[in-house]
């Protein structure tokens, strides 16, 4: 469960632990909240390590919560092979996935608290939104389905399972192909974000001390040069060591 810093503790701020209390006691379900700690895409740095290792230690079935789901926070795509966008009636949910561009996000839209006002309309809506999605779309790709779910009286959430269970068998048809391109995107998102980290790293070792990267920063300050050109600077002194 990926949730906000705490501005105190730099922790999690425990929301979805606070709202699983059944299963938090439960001994078949463990629960790991994990701090953003200023790390955008919606997940941590390290949610998918956690994700390797319970997958490791033989768990069949492990869910991520998001922190939230925005323009660019879809690092979730990459990540779990099945993704499930839950909006709610009358929140404006269904407008919000057209600005986020989320549409291509989800594997299966939920539509949860199906008791409240507005359930069709927000049905309607997302229906509208993924039939101009799917509009050329290559024949045989995966056309996310809806689910109307209401937790307290369980409604909807066999379906949901069913829905689930039916995006996995696509996911392993046609000898695993779908499976295994998603598996190389993963893997291409793990490679870059690791390069990423390790480079930036580096390069702030390397300027931590430097007397001249501090001038180069007043620079910037006195408005003398600009972020991208002292970034330029930094990089070709780079390529020329």
């Amino acid at each position: 469960a990926v949730d906000p810093t705490s501005p105190f503790s730099g922790g999690a701020i425990l929301g979805d632990r606070i709202r699983m209390q059944r299963h938090g006691t439960d001994p078949e379900v463990f629960i790991r909240s994990l701090a953003t700690r200023g790390h955008f895409g919606g997940l941590t740095r390290s949610t998918r390590n956690v994700i390797d290792v319970l997958d490791a230690m033989g768990k069949e079935i492990i869910l991520v919560e998001t922190v939230g789901v925005g323009q660019d926070a879809v690092d979730i795509v990459t990540t779990a092979h099945t993704t499930i966008i839950v909006v709610i009636p009358g929140m404006g949910d269904d407008i919000q996935a057209i600005k986020a561009g989320i549409l291509e996000v989800a594997d299966i839209f939920v539509v949860n608290k199906a008791d409240r006002e507005g359930l069709e309309q927000t049905i309607n809506h997302l229906q509208a939104m993924l039939a101009m999605s799917a509009h050329g779309s290559p024949e045989g790709d995966w056309q996310p389905p809806i689910v109307a779910t209401e937790a307290i009286h369980n409604r909807g959430v066999p379906e949901l399972l069913s829905e689930i269970a039916t995006h996995k068998a696509f996911l392993f048809s046609h000898e695993k192909t779908h499976l295994k391109e998603h598996l190389r995107k993963k893997a291409l998102s793990e490679v870059i974000d690791t390069i990423r980290e390790r480079v930036v790293t580096e390069i702030m070792q390397e300027l931590e001390d430097s007397e001249t990267f501090k001038q180069m920063l007043d620079d910037v300050v006195e408005k003398r040069t600009d972020p991208f050109t002292l970034c330029e600077q930094i990089l070709a002194g780079r390529a020329r060591g």
